[in-house]
């Protein structure tokens, strides 16, 4: 399955848990507004730190959501590449073979994004 598939799904399956608990989702949507939207660094840089946890906690859902947003907003290849290095020193082989994934996200979600500009 494809990246792009993957986060089709993703989503989907997102709105369906929303629905059975729109209190949750309203407050999680609102954390994650929060913490996005104030302190000093960045959006681009928190954006990073989120893909290096997706990463170390293996969490694809989480790698191909963070790795749109970087897509987005502009993350180069080697920008993306000393973020999944700073994860695997930090998460040792496990985080390796997610971070050759997150890899893979990247170059698909990137080839994507340039296709339709």
């Amino acid at each position: 399955m494809s990246w792009t598939a993957k986060s089709t799904d993703i989503k989907n399956q997102l709105r369906n848990l929303n629905k059975v608990v729109p209190g949750m989702a309203k407050g999680f949507q609102a954390l994650s507004k929060g913490v996005k939207e104030g302190g000093v660094l960045e959006f681009k840089h928190k954006e990073y730190v989120a893909l290096g946890i997706a990463v170390t906690q293996k969490c694809e859902p989480c790698i191909v959501l963070h790795m749109e947003a970087l897509v987005r907003v502009g993350a180069s290849r080697e920008e993306v590449g000393d973020v999944l290095a700073m994860a695997v020193q930090m998460g040792g082989g496990p985080a390796m073979m997610y971070a050759a994934k997150a890899m893979e996200c990247f170059d698909e979600l990137t080839a994507k994004a340039q296709a339709a500009a």
